[in-house]
């Protein structure tokens, strides 16, 4: 019997031993089990669109083939273009590597839709995470129904995919929705965006976890410090990210615009002509490296460009001015990220350019290509210029009227037949005559005296 008494403390002892580290669990769960593989960290510091979708499916991809544990996205974004965070978001949530956005400054609009696919979220003190309505081009939120419940819906998905409570992600795609957050005693009414800072969103669980910098948060999910990878922008990606900024787009297409031009109408400098083509051409790769123009773009601005020169020489009635117009706006249009954005640059551009093409234009009139269309020189005899064959070896030479002059007629000189007139008086056939002018082929005679 005392046997018995004295197993149930030890069996209570083990049971207790047993059962500890799961009453010790929780959030610092992670941090005590040791994971192997490398971090490899992508910064989301740009506004998502198609260059920064390339540059995260690069960095996916590099994660995966170097064999990656964890992947740490960096986040610091105003959001952007939703198609494009949609695409992102997929390749996030459908990684083979596990994910954890880090949120370091603002995780807004799309950027909240991005780090609520990621597998875990991680925010640094002061961040914020959220406001994710739709807005249009002017900042003015979007109020088509049929796009908001699209938006709405896509934000509660990615936040049900990772357990988070839909309702929240709801209240920051839609204004016009109520939600109760009664973990930080606040109501979300009508006409206002759900914006959590990070202690709020630890509390409603839109934050697993709050540390300061992406080493710390790969950390707290068992990861080392020793094998970190951050992902670097390439030289091409630095340099696209500054040719796709507005105002040097707005100056490229300045000097393209005015350099072509002033070529053509101004020929023999060259040097416009080159500044020209290699603004245009800079535009264009700019864009094309960022992701948001195709070879389509260089073909609609190639052929515009070819139909506005052969109107120049080609009369068309306007036809190949207007098609060729019609394809240049359109391939600088397409290869922007932003058409509005393109719109405006191409206006000042070309507002601009306009005033420095008419400068030129009458500077160098003398030059100008419309000097080809216009006879600017005389010919006149003594430039060696002639209407007709001189007959001045006729004059004074006489000879005989083959038919009479009244006062036009033949006569015979030399035995050479020549149509002659007389000076207003009639002469009748067999006459002797004499010339007396000789203008171009009209020769002037009148009836010779006998001697």
């Amino acid at each position: 019997m005392r046997r018995m008494w004295l197993a149930v403390p030890l069996m209570l002892i083990m049971l207790l031993t047993l059962t500890l580290p799961v009453f010790m669990g929780g959030s610092s769960a992670y941090a005590a089990e040791n994971k192997t593989g490398s971090v490899y960290i992508i910064p989301v510091d740009k506004p998502i669109e198609q260059g920064l979708g390339k540059f995260m499916e690069r960095g996916f991809k590099e994660a995966e083939a170097m064999g990656a544990g964890l992947i740490v996205l960096d986040i610091n974004t105003p959001g952007g273009r939703v198609d494009t965070a949609e695409a992102l978001g997929t390749l996030i949530k459908e990684s083979p590597v596990q994910t954890v956005a880090f949120v370091r400054g603002d995780a807004a609009s799309a950027g909240s839709f991005l780090a609520l696919n990621a597998d875990k979220i991680v925010m640094s003190p002061g961040s914020m995470i959220g406001a994710a309505a739709m807005v249009d081009s002017s900042g003015k939120h979007v109020d088509d129904p049929k796009l908001v419940a699209f938006w709405k819906s896509k934000m509660q998905g990615a936040a049900e995919k990772s357990g988070r409570n839909p309702d929240i992600a709801a209240g920051m795609a839609d204004v016009n929705v109520v939600v109760e957050m009664p973990e930080i005693n606040k109501t979300k009414q009508k006409g206002e965006i759900i914006a959590l800072s990070a202690e709020e969103a630890l509390k409603v669980g839109y934050a697993d976890h709050i540390s300061s910098t992406p080493e710390e948060a790969a950390a707290w999910l068992g990861y080392g410090n020793n094998d970190v990878f951050t992902m670097e922008r390439t030289t091409a990606e630095n340099i696209s990210t500054f040719l796709t900024n507005p105002v040097v787009m707005t100056v490229l297409l300045f000097l393209g615009i005015a350099g072509v031009v002033i070529e053509m109408i101004v020929p023999g400098f060259g040097v416009p002509g080159i500044v020209g083509i290699v603004s245009f051409v800079l535009y264009f790769s700019g864009n094309y490296i960022a992701g948001f123009a195709g070879a389509e773009t260089w073909i609609l601005f190639t052929v515009g460009l070819i139909m506005m020169i052969l109107e120049m020489f080609i009369p068309s009635f306007g036809i190949l001015g207007i098609l060729g117009s019609i394809a240049l706006v359109a391939g600088v249009v397409r290869a922007a990220y932003d058409t509005s954005d393109a719109f405006v640059s191409l206006g000042i551009a070309f507002a601009a350019a306009l005033v420095v093409i008419a400068i030129v234009a009458i500077v160098f009139k003398d030059r100008g290509v419309w000097k080809r269309f216009i006879l600017s020189d005389r010919m006149t005899a003594d430039k060696g210029y002639s209407s007709a064959t001189e007959r001045k070896e006729l004059l004074g030479m006489q000879g005989i009227s083959l038919t009479p002059l009244r006062p036009a007629g033949t006569a015979l000189f030399n035995g050479e037949r020549v149509d002659v007139v007389t000076d207003g008086g009639f002469i009748p056939v067999d006459t002797p005559i004499i010339v007396v002018k000789a203008e171009g082929t009209r020769i002037v005679v009148q009836q010779a005296l006998p001697v």
